[in-house]
């Protein structure tokens, strides 16, 4: 049995190649569309995504890929969204306003706060989260195997997402607070460090993804 084709959907996105270049990497045969016929036709959908929440989910809107999104996910495609294509998965993003998202999975994105890094110091957390920090995950989701436990990933965000349903976090990262790094409901998935950096973490969890 061969492996199905990947389907990354192209809304204007700016990593999209580098996206590309990975799975191409873990031997995966990759197309990149904007066709919303291509969209729903698809084996698996990757959306990736780097910016800000809005215009992204605008430029969707615009060329009917939320639509087309949202129509593959009903017929049980696998979709993965990779760093700001996981925060559109959600209901709403509180980015520059309130913004409705692709809505497949319940829930919000929200800006980090985080407390002092230490009670007895003055000294905050920077604002974005950037660079490495520990995957904390139980081993149990098939997107996550063979990754292991507090293993590294790449982050480069101001926002994170928080599901309505404990359920749906697959992974958690400590940044001043406990968030939602890796999420997962039925065939919805998505990862909000950046695999292409994430060395031998990101390409097992592309792999994952692709045979899984």
């Amino acid at each position: 049995m061969t492996d199905p084709t990947i389907t990354i959907i192209d809304y204007g996105g700016s990593n999209l190649r580098s996206a590309q270049k990975a799975f191409e990497y873990v031997g995966a045969k990759v197309i990149v569309t904007a066709d919303p016929d291509v969209v729903t036709r698809a084996d698996k959908l990757v959306l990736p995504g780097v910016g800000a929440f809005k215009p992204g989910m605008g430029a969707l809107r615009h060329q009917g890929l939320d639509e087309a999104a949202r129509t593959a996910v009903a017929s049980g495609t696998p979709l993965l969204g990779i760093c700001l294509g996981m925060q559109f998965l959600f209901d709403i993003s509180e980015e520059m306003g309130e913004h409705a998202g692709l809505g497949v999975i319940p829930g919000r994105v929200v800006r980090f706060e985080p407390p002092p890094a230490d009670p007895a110091e003055t000294a905050v957390l920077k604002v974005p989260h950037m660079g490495w920090n520990e995957i904390h995950h139980d081993g149990t989701h098939p997107l996550l195997a063979g990754v292991p436990e507090g293993g590294h990933g790449y982050f480069v965000h101001s926002y994170y997402c928080r599901p309505e349903q404990a359920s749906d976090t697959v992974a958690q990262t400590d940044y001043g607070t406990d968030f939602t790094s890796v999420v997962g409901r039925d065939n919805v998935m998505g990862i909000q460090f950046h695999p292409e950096k994430s060395q031998s973490v990101g390409l097992r969890i592309l792999r994952n993804f692709v045979t899984m």
